[in-house]
């Protein structure tokens, strides 16, 4: 019973996410699954040839936000949406790994506090001590001031001294077309951890679950 109502609820949350997704391109192209390439009027397509324009839902952007076609904002909402994807494919690592492995040691030596004593998902927030949330909070601030600090000058989310896969210092992709295609799945798979952690953070919240149950119906 028990596995029969997680796989309801995991499904429940696809099918409204997909219904959301249907309605938005009826609305917008007139058509269930609509052809955007005759949808010329619309007002949505001053940045079609940018990053993260997939299908098959093509330049979504619902709400309008981008119709006055002004770049500079788009950049900036594009710099958020990376930052927050980047965050989000972080965050949900954050539930899943902490399950099958542990760093050795201790989080916190003076509270006696082992890596392993600290609880998966929301409850590890009341585990950590002050200080080592304050620690995290530092170091991203660091991160935002320095290395991840954002150059006007260059596309949204690329940083000068960041190479291929986010390492500091080193090269980064020389091919266009092998580059374009890298930028376009990490928007794509940030687009993803931000519904999954959010997904995750409801269960966690609501039902109390962490591990496999969230991920895995048949766990």
């Amino acid at each position: 019973k028990k596995r029969g109502l997680n796989s309801e609820l995991a499904n429940g949350r696809l099918a409204m996410m997909a219904i959301i997704g249907m309605f938005f391109q009826d609305g917008l192209t007139g058509s269930a699954w609509g052809d955007w390439s005759n949808y010329t009027d619309s007002p949505l397509r001053a940045f079609e040839n940018e990053l993260g324009v997939q299908a098959p839902v093509g330049f979504f952007d619902p709400l309008g936000f981008t119709k006055d076609g002004d770049e500079a904002k788009f950049k900036r909402r594009r710099q958020v949406e990376l930052k927050n994807g980047r965050v989000a494919m972080w965050a949900t690592l954050g539930y899943i790994v902490p399950e099958y492995v542990r760093f050795p040691g201790y989080l916190s030596p003076s509270a006696g506090l082992k890596f392993t004593d600290v609880p998966s998902g929301l409850d590890a927030m009341q585990k950590v001590p002050l200080a080592g949330g304050m620690q995290m909070f530092l170091f991203a601030g660091f991160l935002e001031w320095g290395l991840l600090k954002q150059d006007g000058s260059r596309a949204p989310g690329d940083f000068e001294h960041i190479g291929d896969l986010g390492v500091p210092y080193s090269e980064g992709v020389a091919d266009p077309e092998d580059r374009k295609r890298k930028l376009n799945a990490e928007l794509a798979n940030g687009r993803l951890a931000m519904f999954a952690i959010m997904g995750m953070m409801f269960q966690n919240g609501f039902i109390g679950t962490t591990g496999p149950e969230m991920w895995s119906p048949g766990a």
